[in-house]
């Protein structure tokens, strides 16, 4: 579907409870020069302008933090990730927290809008709250609930100020861009009930950590793909936290129990090879919580790259 690789750089770091992850993009080509030094020489990286400048304000809407900057966001990278693919070009995501993805999706919706979209979202966590239900407030938590128009009332704890549901509305568009049966979860293992009705209500694939060692990647892979059959296009979000903290605990929210760097490349290298893929997004380097020096941004360089030369090799 597409001839040239772009990657887009999107370094906001608003939808966190933690900082450093707008710095997740530095730390990678930082790794890049202990790998292949002329990675990014050869690939260069179209960066957005963020507002983190927000940071340094006082939050106002505890239920959705920084909701109008996130919402800039996802307007911004919706049509970034739309002009590419518009130019036939592949939108390789490097994004700071996971936030903003809903506006990668937006782009996609964007740009194939009388196409059927999958996502499939490799994920310690399910990202399916709403300012209604997120026991946070935290965004990176909400952006698959912007994807499938979902507020989740039947769950609802807390009641948005009149702004951020304003924002949350502008951000979820007038009509669901995916269907929640479109969706599937590999690597879940830290969800809240609010997430867990959502996934219950729609019958959402979740195929966890144990389940991949179990019946092997290959299988888990071909069944996402046959539950997504009917989908025209693919993308594929990818956040490191998936990965088990043993690998490095340089991302926002580590959970115990995740894949190894191995086994997160052979699932992502499996899913790639997928024609319908037009998008892949990684997410949540956050190296200013790395206890091992650089060592997320490095696993996760040891993992981009071969997933970047086989999509490029895919498009040539």
């Amino acid at each position: 579907m597409a001839h040239k690789i772009e990657i887009l750089g999107n370094t906001s770091e608003l939808g966190a409870g933690t900082r450093g992850s707008s710095l997740g993009l530095d730390a990678l080509q930082v790794a890049s020069l202990k790998y292949d030094r002329s990675f990014f020489l050869r690939n260069k990286i179209k960066s957005l302008k963020t507002v983190n400048n927000l940071l340094f304000k006082k939050v106002e809407m505890p239920y959705a933090k920084r909701l109008d900057g996130i919402a800039e966001m996802y307007g911004r990278i919706e049509t970034k990730v739309s002009k590419t693919l518009e130019k036939g070009n592949f939108p390789f995501v490097i994004a700071g927290d996971h936030s903003s993805a809903g506006g990668t999706i937006a782009g996609i919706k964007k740009a194939y809008p009388n196409k059927r979209l999958g996502v499939i979202w490799v994920d310690a966590h399910a990202d399916l709250h709403s300012p209604y239900t997120s026991p946070s407030g935290n965004v990176h938590g909400m952006p698959l609930a912007t994807a499938i128009h979902e507020d989740n009332l039947e769950c609802q704890n807390n009641e948005p100020e009149n702004e951020t549901k304003w924002h949350w509305n502008v951000m979820k568009g007038p009509n669901a861009r995916v269907k929640p049966e479109d969706l599937v979860f590999i690597g879940l293992r830290s969800t809240e009930e609010p997430e867990d009705a959502i996934i219950e209500r729609y019958n959402i694939p979740v195929f966890r950590v144990p389940e991949v060692r179990e019946i092997g990647v290959a299988e888990v892979v071909a069944k996402s793909l046959a539950h997504l059959k009917d989908c025209d296009i693919l993308y594929v979000s990818f956040d490191v936290d998936s990965m088990d903290p043993s690998v490095s605990e340089g991302t926002g929210t580590p959970v115990p129990g995740g894949f190894d760097e191995e086994e997160a490349k052979e699932i992502l290298l499996a899913l790639i090879e997928d024609p319908r893929l037009v998008c892949f997004e990684m997410v949540e380097i956050n190296p200013l919580l790395d206890k091992k020096g650089n060592s997320m941004a490095e696993a996760a360089f040891r993992i981009m790259k071969p997933v970047h030369e086989k999509i490029e090799a895919k498009n040539s």
